[in-house]
C-alpha cells in the first residue's frame, strides 16, 4: 500500500477561534494549501481537553461519584493535581455510557465542514479531522482508587468507543474522515511520573491500541498523536529523548490491525534544538505507510528555531513534516487570527 498522507503539516486539534465555523473558515484560509485534513478547532467546552470527558461523560454516570472536587480557587483546575477525583460506587463492577458527547459534537462539526465545503470555503480534496482522547487520558479524574476503578472504567469506555465509532463513521463518509488518537496521559504514565496509578501502564496504552483501531473503516485515514501534555504548561514532563515515543509509533504502527497513516511525536524544548541525543531515537523509527510529523514547531522562537530542529532531526530522520508540539487552541497570544497566520508561515519556511 502507497501512503496516502503526504502533507508538509499537521494541524494537531485545537486551534485559537472561537466557533467551529470560525476555525474551519481560518483553518481552511490559513492552511488548506498545507494539510490533509481541517480540524474543527475543538472550541468551547472541549478547549480543555480531557476536562470535557470528566464533566460531561464520566461525572454524569449516576455510578460515578466525586470523592474530591477541586482545591482551586476559581473552580478551573489549574494543574493536573487539582482535577476533581472521581470513583466507582462501591459495588459496582460495570460502567455503562449511552453515548459519547465528543461524537455527537463530531458530527455537528462535519456538517459546518460540509456546508463549507459546498460553498467553495473549503478545498475539495481536504478531510474532517476529528481527534479522540485514549481512554487513560479521558478517564484521567479515576484516582481515589485507580487500581480498583480504572479497569471497570476502561472497559465500559472501550465498549461505548466501539459503539460510537460505528455511529461516527455511519454518520460521516469514511472518505471524508480523518480520525486521531490523542494520547497524553498514556506517555507520562508509562513514563511512571504519575503518582496516582498501579502498574501495567504500558497494557493501558498497547491493549486499546489492537482493540479500538481496528473497528475503524480502512477509508477512514487513523493516526496516533504522541504527547506530553500542555496542562499547565508544554510539556508536563520532558523526557531524555524521544525513545518512547518512538516505541509507541512503532507498537501502533505494528499492532493496529489495519493501517496507521501518520503518527505525530511531539518535540523538545527550544534549548534542546541541536541536542542530538534527544533526536537520535528517530533513528529507530518504523513507520511503515504512516507519514511522520514531528512536533518541533514553538512559538517562541519562530523560523529560526525551527530550522534547528529540523536540521538536528534530519540527521536521524531523512522524511518528515512539521507541526506544533500539542494543539495551540488555549495558546493564541493577543490575537488568534495572527498566531495561525504566523503559524502557517513558520511552517512553510519548513519546506
Amino acid at each position: 500500500m502507497t501512503r496516502r498522507v503526504n502533507s508538509e503539516l499537521l494541524l494537531v486539534g485545537s486551534l485559537p477561534a472561537d466557533s467551529t465555523e470560525g476555525a474551519l473558515r481560518a483553518a481552511s484560509e490559513f492552511f488548506g494549501d498545507l494539510v490533509f485534513a481541517l480540524p474543527d478547532g475543538e472550541t468551547g467546552p472541549r478547549a480543555g481537553w480531557v476536562s470535557y470527558e470528566r464533566e460531561r461523560l464520566a461525572r454524569p454516570n449516576p455510578d460515578v461519584i466525586v470523592v474530591r472536587e477541586t482545591e482551586s480557587p476559581t473552580g478551573l483546575p489549574r494543574h493536573a493535581y487539582e482535577t476533581p477525583v472521581f470513583g466507582i460506587r462501591p459495588g459496582v463492577t460495570e460502567l455503562h455510557w449511552d453515548t459519547w458527547p465528543r461524537i455527537d459534537d463530531a458530527i455537528e462539526s462535519y456538517a459546518v465542514f460540509a456546508r463549507l465545503r459546498a460553498d467553495g470555503v473549503i478545498p475539495a480534496g481536504l478531510r474532517f479531522q476529528i481527534g479522540l482522547p485514549f481512554p487513560a487520558s479521558a478517564l484521567n479524574a479515576f484516582k481515589a482508587d485507580f487500581a480498583r476503578d480504572y479497569p471497570v472504567a476502561a472497559r465500559g469506555f472501550e465498549e461505548l468507543a466501539a459503539r460510537e465509532l460505528r455511529r461516527l463513521t455511519a454518520a460521516i463518509p469514511p472518505g471524508d474522515l480523518a480520525v486521531q488518537w490523542d494520547l497524553a496521559y498514556e506517555t507520562q504514565d508509562i513514563e511512571r511520573v504519575l503518582a496516582w496509578t498501579a502498574e501495567g501502564a504500558w497494557e493501558r496504552f498497547a491493549g486499546p491500541v489492537t482493540r479500538l483501531t481496528r473497528l475503524i473503516p480502512d477509508e477512514v485515514l487513523i493516526g496516533y498523536h504522541l504527547c506530553y501534555g500542555t496542562f499547565p504548561e508544554w510539556p508536563m514532563y520532558e523526557a531524555r529523548d524521544l525513545a518512547l515515543l518512538v516505541r509507541m509509533a512503532n507498537f501502533a504502527v505494528a499492532n493496529s490491525g489495519r493501517t496507521v497513516d501518520w503518527v505525530h511525536l511531539a518535540g523538545p524544548r527550544y534549548l534542546r534544538s541541536e541536542d542530538r541525543s534527544f533526536f537520535r531515537p528517530l533513528a529507530d523509527l518504523e513507520p511503515g505507510d504512516a507519514r511522520v510529523f514531528l512536533g518541533i514547531v514553538l512559538p517562541i522562537d519562530g523560523e529560526a528555531g525551527l530550522a534547528r530542529r529540523h536540521a538536528t532531526a534530519s540527521r536521524y530522520l531523512s522524511d518528515f513534516g512539521v507541526a506544533m508540539y500539542c494543539g495551540f487552541g488555549r495558546q493564541p497570544g493577543r490575537d488568534g487570527t495572527e498566531t495561525m497566520r504566523e503559524h502557517a508561515r513558520v511552517a512553510r519556511s519548513a519546506g
